[in-house]
């Protein structure tokens, strides 16, 4: 089948998806409502479904009231269970794929149950929606007459009794249908290779003849490729090899660091960057505009979502709220309940919603992944835009980061201890952290009261990481490539003196 036949039949199927999409967009408390019920009505007879009493859930509130709120280790027991062949303990069909995740919190793997469904009505549903929300923003696209170059994870999949485990990555390639397959470079084996720095070089060998299109990857670990694609070919952007390059698809992580390193990769005003947010739990939003740093929250994925506001999280007066009672510009812990059978998960992401009509989003950051030792409440969010406010004001450029408390001690006042690896030296470190601490003060007041003054906290400390520091911490780890990332901030120093140990060898 030719390429532009492919276009054709693509485009004409994606836009007929675009609008199905519009149930959703116009009705979304109701869609969200019938996604509750389905899922109840198909988990009724399952171990978990006859303990809380599905069947006899007729309302969200006698949903909320009846089945509690869980996090990985409160549910591990079950998974175990189920990777070892028992079946129907929390979603009716057979779990096959468990996808394996150390999780950003701790070292501790987590295998999240990927089912049927959710590959399906979930993962595989939201990639063609992004090419949708993609191809009805850009009708002149000619995605289709290329290539897309996907940077998956780094691990093969691994059988264990009945069941496979490895990275989302690996098993969604594992399942791919033949469409995605043929559009895409490069090959399964060479997507599925386990040793990061080996596949790296297959890569470049295998796509810099490929009319490539599009880029799909997390955007840290597609940088390292990127400019290892310019270094073995010699060139000075990507355009002299993929000419026909228009979009790149990213998520996993903060774009904005990376955003201007990009912008010299691929210096053409036309090129369109979409951010998706996607994890091994499910797909949940998609960038439905050009040029916009908003997500629209899929809704019709079978997934029903709540949030826990970040102000009474953990706490006694703690609040959970379906998606049809949430506040614009408020801090949220998201929890899940999904078609793969995790029901009233924290994910351990944090969200907040910038429309309700349709709703959008903007990811902030994780609900440990923060710093709070003096009430500063500095997250992620505040972190990515003071630092590219800093990288602006002097010319730099990061490649990695991380951030920790310095605990009171006697008369000694605490503060933030930061250690920066650049890719682009500022000319000062000292004005580079100035302007940092100031940008932070700009976005958090809760931090700037503390700083007023050096009041309770003094201005930041400032280590310059040697290079390559945080690919030898990730490799350290057996971390490098796929969705693997730098814990940013921390409420303690475990990673911080890891790292700063590290610096000095």
């Amino acid at each position: 089948m030719s390429f532009p036949l492919i276009n054709s039949i693509a485009s004409w199927f994606l836009k007929k998806r675009f609008h199905q999409m519009e149930l959703f967009l116009k009705y979304p408390a109701e869609v969200q409502t019938e996604v509750l019920n389905h899922l109840l009505s198909r988990s009724s007879a399952t171990e978990l479904g006859k303990r809380y009493g599905f069947s006899e859930i007729n309302s969200y509130e006698k949903f909320a009231d009846r089945v509690p709120i869980v996090r990985y280790e409160d549910i591990e027991p079950m998974i175990e269970r189920s990777r070892q062949g028992e079946s129907n303990i929390f979603w009716p069909t057979p779990i096959k794929w468990f996808a394996k995740s150390s999780g950003t919190t701790n070292a501790k793997s987590k295998f999240i149950p990927v089912s049927t469904e959710s590959l399906e009505d979930c993962h595989f549903k939201a990639g063609k929606d992004m090419l949708s929300l993609y191809f009805n923003n850009n009708e002149e696209s000619k995605l289709f007459d290329g290539k897309s170059l996907r940077l998956g994870g780094s691990k093969e999949l691994y059988q264990s009794n009945q069941t496979f485990f490895g990275d989302l990555s690996a098993i969604i390639i594992d399942n791919m249908p033949f469409w995605a397959e043929m559009s895409s470079t490069p090959s399964n084996k060479v997507s599925l290779m386990s040793e990061w720095e080996r596949k790296l070089s297959a890569i470049v060998q295998e796509t810099v003849n490929e009319n490539v299109t599009s880029l799909a990857g997390v955007p840290s670990w597609m940088l390292v490729l990127l400019n290892r694609v310019l270094e073995d070919t010699g060139k000075t952007n990507l355009f002299e090899i993929w000419d026909n390059l228009e979009v790149y698809f990213h998520g996993g992580v903060s774009f904005n660091p990376y955003k201007e390193q990009y912008q010299r990769l691929l210096p053409r005003q036309s090129f369109r960057y979409y951010e998706i947010y996607n994890a091994s739990e499910g797909f949940f939003a998609i960038q439905d505009r050009n040029d916009s740093d908003e997500l629209l929250l899929m809704l019709d994925y079978g997934i029903f979502y709540e949030f826990i506001p970040m102000d009474t999280y953990g706490s006694p007066n703690e609040k959970v709220l379906p998606v049809w009672e949430v506040e614009l510009d408020k801090n949220y812990a998201m929890v899940i309940t999904t078609n793969a059978g995790l029901w009233r998960y924290l994910i351990g992401d944090t969200v907040r919603f910038t429309s309700k009509a349709p709703y959008r989003i903007k990811v902030t950051g994780r609900t440990k992944h923060h710093i709070n030792v003096f009430g500063e409440e500095l997250i992620i969010e505040n972190a990515e835009e003071a630092l590219k406010r800093a990288c602006q004001a002097t010319g730099a450029e990061i490649v990695d980061y991380t951030a920790g408390p310095v605990f009171m001690e006697g008369k000694n006042k605490g503060g933030h201890e930061w250690i920066i690896e650049f890719r682009k030296m500022p000319e000062s470190l000292d004005t580079f952290c100035h302007e940092m601490d100031l940008a932070l003060q700009s976005v958090n007041s809760d931090y700037e009261a503390k700083r007023y003054n050096n009041m309770t906290l003094n201005r930041p400390i400032l280590h310059l990481g040697r290079k390559n520091l945080f690919y030898d911490w990730l490799k350290k780890y057996d971390k490098l490539g796929g969705q693997h990332k730098i814990p940013r901030l921390s409420s303690n120093r475990h990673y911080l003196e890891e790292l700063l140990k590290m610096n000095d060898q």
